[in-house]
């Protein structure tokens, strides 16, 4: 499967393929690294129900961070663990905590075995009860999980007092127990997933108030992809003798899983690039698009769609469930293309930093961040359009794509004189000891923008088309749809029916106009490499013969003349 066709060389004739996966190198490797090591998920002394979860899921052998942390946290020992996106981290501590359940209900024992998991945000809470469901599928019997995170704390009390497993933020779980549904009394294992991001996104306080609940002995685990002053914070408050678990590996996917490139432009010559991109068949498969702000993120999704490129939106301004929704449909194929912001980049620049506190407060930082975390599953490509203002959202970005045994590429625009210091900040954080500076880690991508000129008079008619007020319109009119698709305000409109009607008779909002010529691109407008790419061959036209005799060219045409029927004996 291609990711991107790069138009690397001049002249343009000279078209390459940059990303490929091949399987037959791939399954050949793995099986070498299986034969040298020989570690499967059986060594491990598992519960068989787990081990036939595990094999449904299609783990065939563990990865590097769960072959190192299983058999720690199984000894009971503290553990501080980071490890990169995607490197199977739910796994590793999941895994042992479902073990040491079923092992301790086997021993018929009457004191609680509870296991809770604290996650920063409400889809990570999903997410993270998502997995943990796919591995109790042969034993849910025995092992009971909640999601808090999601639940009203009314209507999940019945199912949290029997409740083997709690996952939740931090926020939820303190509600629960100073409403007297949850006591931690009985917690024999504590995990904070994305141990990083629990202070950014404001919980500080509420970890503070949840230490004091906390039983005396017990086991915690910290996970993270870096490892931040705020995880330093959380060892001292949470931790016991913990274990440092550092794993020999780079912070990106292997350089024969992750390709990275990079186009130096003007910012004017963004939007040409990315019509271009998709236009031109260059990019292929499903692509997550970064920007840093919610209205380039709406700009830019309206200007695709003047060009019927579909695209869909996912942001701090929509509510939880839309944005879990947003996920689920890209992860299961209904969308290909997903503008993101990535906000969590603004509130780390120096700007951001002087008001840290109220950045703290606000619900955008502390609910959302899409760079982070979320279970984006099989992504071919991210595109950076905006590029990251730090070496860690890029990381963090381009981790969405090539993980597990998948491959992926990632290309960056870089316009501005801040995104190339941004630019050289990433490459100098990336950068091995080893490596000389004559060796880009992020590949030139060398766009002949030349080619391509013919079309931009479409992008620029397009792109002044979008302007503030129809960006404005097109935000409004989605927060419109989510609050008329509301279950929680079904009520409200049932006993106020007159602000139904107005939400529904206001004005029917068109952010852009489709005009069926901009949706191919004109045959002469087609760079000369791409032509045999884009166009398809003419169908071959048949020959006219002509009746020369109008008598049979009448009963040719005549449908009941030219019918013949067979008798039983085969006569006509």
């Amino acid at each position: 499967m291609l990711r991107f066709v790069s138009l690397y060389t001049s002249p343009w004739m000279d078209i390459k393929v940059f990303l490929k996966i091949n399987i037959l190198k791939h399954s050949t490797f793995s099986s070498c690294v299986m034969a040298e090591e020989q570690v499967v998920f059986s060594n491990f002394d598992l519960d068989d129900r787990l081990l036939k979860a595990i094999a449904k899921l299609g783990w065939s052998s563990p990865s590097q961070v769960q072959q190192k942390a299983i058999p720690l946290i199984l000894e009971g020992k503290d553990l501080i663990l980071r490890a990169k996106t995607g490197s199977g981290k739910t796994g590793a501590y999941a895994i042992p905590l479902l073990q040491k359940i079923l092992k301790h209900k086997k021993n018929l024992s009457d004191e609680k075995y509870l296991g809770l998991v604290l996650v920063p945000s409400k889809e990570l809470s999903k997410q993270a009860y998502r997995n943990i469901l796919q591995l109790i599928s042969y034993c849910s019997r025995d092992i009971s999980a909640v999601d808090i995170g999601n639940a009203n704390v009314q209507s999940s009390k019945t199912l949290v007092s029997n409740a083997d497993i709690l996952i939740s933020t931090p926020s939820k779980i303190l509600a629960h127990i100073n409403n007297g549904t949850i006591d931690l009394n009985h917690l024999k294992y504590l995990i904070i997933d994305e141990a990083d991001m629990i202070f950014s996104y404001g919980y500080e306080h509420d970890i503070n108030t949840l230490v004091s609940h906390l039983p005396k002995i017990y086991q915690a685990l910290l996970v993270s992809a870096t490892i931040s002053k705020d995880v330093e914070n959380l060892k001292s408050l949470i931790l016991h003798n913990a274990v440092a678990l550092k794993l020999d590996e780079s912070d990106l996917p292997e350089e024969d899983k992750l390709t990275q490139f990079v186009i130096k432009c003007e910012a004017t010559d963004k939007f040409l690039l990315a019509y271009s991109l998709f236009k031109l068949n260059l990019i292929k498969g499903k692509t997550l698009i970064f920007v840093n702000s919610i209205d380039k993120c709406y700009r830019l999704k309206l200007f695709f769609e003047q060009f019927y490129i579909k695209a869909c939106v996912l942001n701090s301004e929509l509510p939880q469930s839309s944005r879990i929704h947003i996920v689920d449909e890209f992860n299961r194929g209904v969308y290909d293309t997903v503008i993101a912001t990535d906000e969590a980049a603004i509130v780390n620049t120096d700007v951001a930093l002087k008001t840290e506190k109220k950045k703290k407060k606000s619900k955008n930082s502390k609910e959302y961040n899409v760079s982070r975390g979320i279970d984006f599953q099989d992504v071919d490509n991210v595109l950076n359009f905006d590029f990251p203002t730090n070496s860690d959202s890029y990381v963090h970005r381009i981790g969405r794509t090539a993980r597990g045994h998948n491959s992926g590429t990632a290309l960056s625009f870089v316009a501005t004189l801040k995104d190339h210091e941004y630019l050289q900040d990433v490459e100098k954080q990336l950068k091995s000891p080893g490596e000389t500076d004559k060796v880009p880690i992020l590949k030139p991508f060398n766009f002949k923008i030349d080619e391509i000129e013919g079309l931009r008079y479409r992008v620029n008619d397009a792109y002044n088309g979008v302007t503030r007020l129809k960006i404005k319109d097109a935000r409004l009119k989605e927060i419109k749809g989510e609050i008329l698709n509301s279950t929680k305000l079904k009520a409200y409109f049932e006993d106020n029916p007159k602000d139904l009607k107005i939400l529904r008779h206001d004005k029917i909002l068109a952010p852009t106009d489709q005009r069926p010529h901009m949706k191919n691109i004109p045959e002469y407008l087609v760079p000369e490499a791409l032509k045999h790419v884009m166009l398809k061959p003419k169908r071959k036209r048949k020959q006219f013969v002509p009746f020369h005799d109008k008598s049979k060219r009448r009963k040719q045409d005549d449908p009941l003349k030219t019918f013949t029927y067979k008798g039983k004996k085969g006569k006509k």
